[in-house]
This record gives C-alpha cells, structure tokens and sequence, in this order.
C-alpha cells in the first residue's frame, strides 16, 4: 500500500497541473469503491477551481471553495494527469475533467482506494482522531515518551497507529526502528524517552529522505510522471529476512507483529 512518501509524491506531481484550473466534469465509470463513489463529489467540484491540492496523512485533498475531495490510493491506485482524448483502460474507474484539454484519472485495479467529499466547514469521519504529522512541531521524541505510558503493545504496533502520528506505515515504521536501534517486539511503555528522541528524528529524517527520492518501489506504485520511486534501493531492514545486516551482517529476523511483516537486526536493535 503507498505509505506517506509515496502520497506526498503524488501530491507533488499532480498539484501544479490542478491548481487554479476550473472542474468541468466528474466521470465516474465505476462507483463500487472502498467506498461507494457519492453523487456530491460531482455538485461539489463541478464548475469550481481547485484552489488547492493537500496532503493529511495518507489521503489527498483537492480544494474547491465548496469543499474538497479526499481521495485514497487503496493498496493499487494511482493518479494521472493525462490529455482529455486518453482511451480509459480497464480500471480507469474515474476521470476528474479540467478546463484547457485535460483530465486527472484514477486508476484502481482492487478498487481499494476511495473518493469521498468533505463540504467545505465540515470534518470527514475519515479524517477525525488523526494524530499529528510527523514534520509538525507537535511530533518530537516526548510527544511519543508520554503517549506510550503503560502501553504494552509492541512499539512497531504504536509507531504505525494513525491516531499516534499520521503516515508512518510498515515500510518506514521498520526503517525507523532500525535506525533508533530499538527492537521493534518491545513494549512502547518500555522504551526511554531518550530513544523515543532517536526514533522522531528518524521518522522525519527517512520520510523526508524517502520523499526526496520519490518515494518507494512497491508492486502497484508508480509516481504521477509514470517512473518509479528509488528509496527500495537503501531499505536497511524491511523485506530483507535472512539476509545479513547492513551494518553488522548478522542475519535479520523475521516475524508478524500486529499482523504486519515486521524484520529486525538482533544485534542492532534491542
């Protein structure tokens, strides 16, 4: 599934071809999303300007005075910024139709992904309970010490809940581990307000570098121009059980915490 790096890649790459362009159409070819496709996203956008194209956690707002769409890329969609006469594809379930010749289209081939409409002075249920993000100044290293007291869910676990900090799933959550040396089976409540210092840096620092890059090769991913993120090419631990440590070169574990793939170095991180 994209995580925060490969969302705001996106938003990245669509926003200067969508800011201050006039919505004349909504083509909704296939409404049977996560969530189905509501009717208001067409009276909302159409015969607006996008005013703005944003980013909160892993869902992407496109802004009209009226309100917004929220859109979610699911664990296969993607979004193309494409001339107006493009033949769809299968998949292709939705075409967002701009002023000057041309179209955002949505591409979701398990149909996972979702478009849903906040009016414009209201809050989506989607996007209420979100933690902070993590390059906000109200995610550091105590904001994490006090919120993991008596806490004993595994770290990984707690580091991944969306109302603890937005954004951070398994690919990145495992690389920040790994880099903040802590073994991602221990208890949150366990772990110093110290090391919960090394792990904000390093959520920030991998996301931002990771971002940088484009984000990271999965399976589904494409970035909006159509290449790939790079950032696979430095994974330090995730994906990569049996094989020696970067570091050290000991062999990596493996093992399933809250019902992720979780891979850690047994020497490095504790």
């Amino acid at each position: 599934m994209p995580e925060l790096p490969e969302v705001e890649t996106t938003r990245r790459g669509i926003a200067p071809h969508l800011i201050g362009c006039k919505v004349r159409d909504l083509v909704v070819r296939n409404r049977k999303l996560r969530w189905p496709v509501s009717p208001a996203l067409a009276t909302g956008l159409v015969g607006h300007e996008i005013r703005a194209v944003d980013r909160r956690a892993k869902y992407l707002l496109i802004e009209a005075e009226t309100g917004a769409a929220i859109v979610h890329l699911g664990m296969s969609g993607s979004l193309r910024v494409l001339p107006r006469n493009t033949p769809p594809k299968p998949h292709d379930h939705i075409d967002l139709v701009l002023e000057g010749g041309r179209i955002l289209r949505f591409n979701d081939p398990r149909r996972f992904g979702s478009w849903l409409w906040q009016p414009s002075g209201q809050r989506h249920a989607v996007l209420a309970n979100l933690g902070p993000e993590p390059f906000e100044e109200a995610f550091h290293g105590d904001y994490l010490w006090r919120a993991s007291r008596g806490r004993r869910a595994p770290v990984k676990t707690f580091l991944m809940d969306q109302r603890i900090v937005v954004g951070v799933g398994n690919i990145y959550a495992a690389e920040a581990l790994f880099r903040a040396g802590i073994d991602p089976r221990r208890a949150a409540g366990r772990v110093s307000r110290e090391r919960y210092a090394r792990l904000a840096d390093a959520v920030r620092s991998i996301l931002d570098h990771a971002i940088a890059r484009g984000g990271t090769t999965l399976r589904d991913f494409l970035a909006p121009d159509g290449a790939p993120g790079y950032f696979e090419q430095e994974l330090l631990v995730y994906g990569r059980e049996g094989q020696p440590c970067k570091t050290c070169g000991a062999t990596l574990r493996g093992a399933v915490i809250g019902q992720r793939a979780s891979v850690w170095c047994p020497v490095c991180q504790h």
